[in-house]
């Protein structure tokens, strides 16, 4: 019975999608002004993860993801750089695809722009503002949140103590300080749309309302985000799809918490933060694997508790996963059917279990690390068929994490080598022996001479 913690009620629910057998979720995109980076990608890798359980578990899920590619700080960075602000969004879309697929992180199934749903946003400003929930000010159309009763009820904070943070817009002509724009009209210069109101741009969070209503229902599964989305992002997306529809807006709502950076707080005016691509090709020489361990390292800890990135704790995960990469190879190389069922853990079941857990993650892998242990006790007993099934166990639980070793064929070089140092090994010419080894391993190869067989293991670099 998979439960998920819902951050509108603080508590752990059992879960039940809206139709039975499927999932409608959607998780907010970038905002493409530049490169994305490692506390981004904890939340696409995260909420991945999710969906792929999901799959795993027998549910077809729909995925909506946007992108943001009309915002203040695209605008800002186009003018800073001396091009159309058009280009500065094309740059970083595809840059954000690149990188995800370099994650190997399955695209959603509706991936829609912020300046492709512009009707949808203004189907929906209209509605508000035939509702009277929202007014026109000389700077655009704001949301009044002092019309929708139960504003605040997401973040958990009352109307008198709510204050004005992080992209709340500050504007004099605003009836109530938390009111928000929902299209902002054109300065000379920036780019606009026509609207009954006058010619501008949507507010940010107008467009994940009009999105997923259009692509999802007015009412669907699951939506995600990052912890700092809750306020006031998510908080004003709930307000105006609410208001507007007159039904609720979203069952299950899930935020991954915060990354930080060498223990300190991630921020790019103190210039802590780590772009994905430049981990991608500078962390591992085995750039097949990096993202497996990328990956294998956020989803260490549970989604909704801090991390902290550094190269000592990337480290820490590379030995792991350095089990499970070993494991996969010698399974490869291992010529025997499964055996019929193992006498010991179930690690299928434990897997699931911890999954249903709300995605513990940490729990998962654990049981892919236990999985790889007792894979190789069983071979050390020549236990070749439980082996087998081990293996084959760990690889199902990998595919469930998206972390499956990237394996390379064999050299002939390094099997010729194997076959010549066993001989030499059967009549007792170990020093010989030890010199084709030292060959082997300056071609990154280790060479593993074992009762169950010889095995040529590529090392993880």
């Amino acid at each position: 019975m998979l439960k998920i913690y819902n951050t509108m009620s603080q508590s752990i629910e059992e879960f039940k999608s809206l139709h039975a057998g499927e999932v409608n979720m959607y998780v907010c995109g970038p905002t493409v002004y530049n490169y994305f980076h490692i506390g981004n990608a904890r939340v696409f890798l995260v909420f991945d993860t999710i969906r792929k359980y999901l799959e795993y578990s027998g549910y077809k899920v729909k995925f909506a993801q946007n992108v943001t590619d009309i915002d203040d700080k695209i605008i800002k960075k186009a003018a800073s750089e001396g091009v159309l602000w058009s280009a500065i969004a094309e740059k970083y879309t595809t840059a954000y695809l690149e990188d995800l697929a370099k994650l190997n992180v399955t695209p959603a199934d509706i991936n829609p722009k912020a300046t492709e749903e512009i009707p949808a946003m203004l189907a929906l400003i209209q509605n508000l503002m035939d509702k009277g929930i929202a007014y026109v000010s000389k700077n655009g159309v704001y949301y009044d949140v002092t019309k929708f009763e139960g504003y605040g009820k997401l973040s958990h904070q009352k109307m008198d103590e709510l204050v004005e943070g992080a992209r709340v817009e500050v504007d004099e002509e605003k009836k109530n300080p938390l009111d928000f724009a929902l299209w902002k009209f054109s300065k000379p210069g920036e780019p606009s749309w026509e609207a009954p109101w006058g010619a501008g741009r949507p507010g940010w969070h107008i467009e994940c309302s009009a999105m997923s209503g259009k692509h999802l229902g007015a009412t669907f599964d699951i939506h995600g985000g990052g912890a700092d989305l809750v306020f006031p992002h998510h908080e004003n997306e709930r307000a105006q799809s609410e208001a507007a529809n007159g039904v609720t807006f979203v069952n299950y709502w899930m935020h991954v918490g915060y990354l930080n950076i060498r223990g300190e707080k991630m921020s790019k005016s103190k210039g802590n933060f780590a772009f994905i691509r430049d981990i991608l090709n500078d962390y591992m020489q085995d750039k097949e694997n990096t993202a497996n361990v990328i990956r294998l390292f956020i989803l260490s800890a549970h989604y909704r508790g801090p991390l902290d990135f550094s190269n000592d704790n990337m480290d820490s995960v590379r030995n792991g996963y350095r089990e499970i990469y070993y494991t996969a190879q010698r399974l490869a190389q291992v010529k025997a059917k499964p055996a019929a069922s193992f006498v010991g853990r179930d690690f299928i079941k434990e897997f699931k279990e911890a999954m249903d857990e709300d995605f513990n993650t940490s729990k998962a892998i654990a049981c892919v690390y236990d999985c790889a242990a007792a894979a190789k006790t069983e071979l050390g007993k020549k236990n070749i068929e439980s082996f087998v099934l081990l293996g084959k166990t760990m690889l199902e639980m990998c595919a469930v994490l998206k972390i499956t070793p990237v394996l390379k064929t064999i050299d002939a070089q390094i099997t010729e080598l194997a076959k010549q140092i066993d001989l030499l090994r059967k009549e007792k010419q170990y020093e010989k022996a030890d010199i084709l080894k030292k060959q082997a391993a300056e071609t990154g190869y280790m060479l593993e001479f074992t009762a169950a067989g010889t095995f040529a293991i590529k090392e993880l670099k």
